[in-house]
């Protein structure tokens, strides 16, 4: 999947399997009151993983829907899956996880032929992994070589040289850097247009801007889908004990607005943002979805339309 610069913002959105009702009803009215959105932006992709993956991390899934109608909504409406398998301590022997093999095997081949059983198809649209592990990476590679790769931000990037190192890794299409980068314009202009194209910023990070214990983080939910018996991690925050809120993010001088893909990113040339939410309520991703995507002026019939629908279970 190649991403050309332009000026639009593709989005990259919290919860594939997590919010699929969510999206069941969003996506439709994107497509057809497409005047009450922005039309400098669209859906890249979305991301996310069902409950009980061994090769997940970031976040612990919890995402029910099946898989087959997972593909098939994204298809319609011409949107890459991505499965977040960013576990950061895999090993040789969890390679054969059949799970998430037949996840894999099944968003390589697409929608149409989920759907019909066909054993061979071609699919509009391409798929993708979020990936941590290398090991996982190269396995990816070798068995999957139609699924596109990204590097999770749970590597951590903090650092230019590394974050650079990493873009010019030719196995990965897109590269989301920690979210400590996003404001470094003096070395981020400099990138060539190639690198710049596969950038994917992560806009909407609630932690602590000073926080040391990301990686730590990360690694003790990579613990968990791995099945160890592990305690919560600990944030020692002074925030963490209220959750993620998006007023709090907003005010980080990390936050990517509106305004700044506008004036600032999209001119620059770097056309994709990622917004986290995976392991908040579908009330909050809307919220998202109507500040990042959502004309003001219609923000409010866009959620009533989510809000009304009698099969959508929010919060």
């Amino acid at each position: 999947m190649k991403n050309q610069h332009n000026l639009t913002a593709h989005y990259h959105l919290p919860g594939l399997f997590e919010f699929y009702e969510l999206y069941n009803v969003f996506l439709p009215l994107f497509r057809k009151h497409r005047e009450m959105f922005y039309s400098w932006c669209d859906i890249g992709s979305i991301y996310g993983a069902p409950a009980d993956c061994l090769w997940g991390g970031g976040r612990a899934g919890f995402g029910e829907a099946d898989a087959r109608d997972v593909l098939a909504l994204l298809s319609e409406y011409g949107i890459s899956a991505r499965l977040t398998f960013s576990n950061s301590l895999l090993k040789e022997e969890h390679l054969s996880d059949r799970k998430c093999n037949n996840l894999c095997a099944l968003f390589e081949k697409g929608a149409s032929c989920a759907q019909t059983g066909a054993s061979s198809c071609a699919s509009t649209v391409q798929n993708g992994v979020i990936v941590h592990s290398d090991l996982l990476a190269d396995y990816l590679a070798e068995k999957y070589p139609n699924l596109y790769l990204v590097s999770s931000t749970t590597k951590v990037l903090t650092n230019l040289e590394d974050f650079q190192a990493e873009l010019n890794r030719n196995c990965f299409n897109y590269v989301v850097p920690d979210f400590r980068l996003n404001k470094a314009f003096d070395k981020l202009k400099l990138l060539p247009q190639p690198q710049k194209d596969k950038v994917e910023f992560l806009c909407n990070e609630c932690c602590d801007i000073g926080c040391t214990a990301r990686k730590a983080c990360y690694e003790n939910v990579s613990r968990k889908n791995l099945g160890e018996n592990v305690p919560d991690f600990a944030c020692s925050s002074k925030d963490a004990a209220g959750g993620y809120r998006f007023s709090r993010a907003m005010k980080s001088p990390a936050f990517i607005g509106i305004d700044s893909i506008k004036s600032v990113y999209l001119p620059m040339g770097f056309s994709n943002f990622k917004l986290e939410g995976r392991g908040l309520g579908s009330a909050v991703v809307l919220e998202f979805l109507l500040y990042y995507m959502t004309k003001p002026e219609h923000q409010l019939e866009v959620r009533e339309a989510v809000y009304l629908d009698s099969m959508l279970d929010l919060f």
